[in-house]
């Protein structure tokens, strides 16, 4: 009789145990589900940020190319200093 007993409780703590596994097993499954979702909102994100760092690029490229261009026309143009010569306007 003692021995159905342990058997009994043996038992009972295995159909807990099995329990305790199978809701650790779905748990599992979810955060799994969830990392995967994750996984591919970061890929998402990294595609996102590329593209705004390849805009980015493109606009200061773009500023600096026009910053260049007006240092050329600056120094391309002539001198706005008036010559001696023709200071009151007869040649």
């Amino acid at each position: 009789m003692e021995h159905e007993q342990d058997y009994e409780l043996v038992a009972q703590q295995v159909s807990g145990l099995n329990e305790t596994v199978a809701a650790l097993q779905k748990r599992v499954a979810e955060v799994e589900r969830v990392n995967g979702r994750l996984e591919v909102a970061a890929l998402t994100t990294a595609r996102a940020l590329e593209e705004i760092s390849k805009h980015w690029h493109a606009v200061y490229e773009a500023m600096r190319r026009a910053e260049e261009e007006e240092e050329e026309e600056e120094e391309e143009e002539p001198s706005t200093v008036p010559l001696p010569w023709k200071q009151d306007g007869s040649a």
